[in-house]
């Protein structure tokens, strides 16, 4: 076998791992959307360097919660990534009034799931009235739009 051949094997060996890794890399960069409540979750956990169109002020961040056809947002604060699906989060509303604590589970390579769990109840504007989201809500991954 020549040396050029030995190379093109081991490289074709090589792919499929160089593929996972990437992919493993990519599980919390993602846009992230809930039809039923139109709320979408905008995240990039390794870089941070999100912002929040219109509101800029609050710098680069992990990501937010935000709501379709309305400026209000939860900011992400912090981010704990304990596994390749597992996520720990701080969020503050846009006021800054409001915080709590919630975990996003990857369930699979396009459903994720949100988990509030202590502090306060994540609320969003709805037809002028604010609309409680559930302590658990499923997100699917919008794969045309990682940014």
């Amino acid at each position: 076998m020549t040396p050029n051949k030995v190379i093109f094997s081991a490289l074709l060996l090589l792919l499929p791992t160089l593929i996972w890794a990437q992919k493993q890399g990519e599980s919390f960069r993602a846009y992230l959307y809930n039809n039923t409540y139109n709320v979408y979750l905008r995240i990039n956990f390794y870089d941070q360097d999100v912002t929040v169109p219109g509101q800029e002020l609050y710098g680069r961040l992990p990501g937010y919660l935000g709501k379709l056809h309305n400026s209000f947002c939860w900011v992400i604060t912090s981010c704990d990534i304990k596994s390749e699906k597992r996520a720990e989060l701080q969020l503050i509303n846009d006021f800054g009034s409001e915080d709590l604590n919630a975990t996003l589970t990857r369930e699979n390579d396009s459903i994720y799931v949100l988990k509030q769990g202590a502090g306060s109840t994540i609320k969003v504007p709805n037809n002028g009235k604010w609309q409680k989201l559930p302590k658990t809500l499923e997100f699917k991954r919008d794969v045309r739009n990682k940014r």
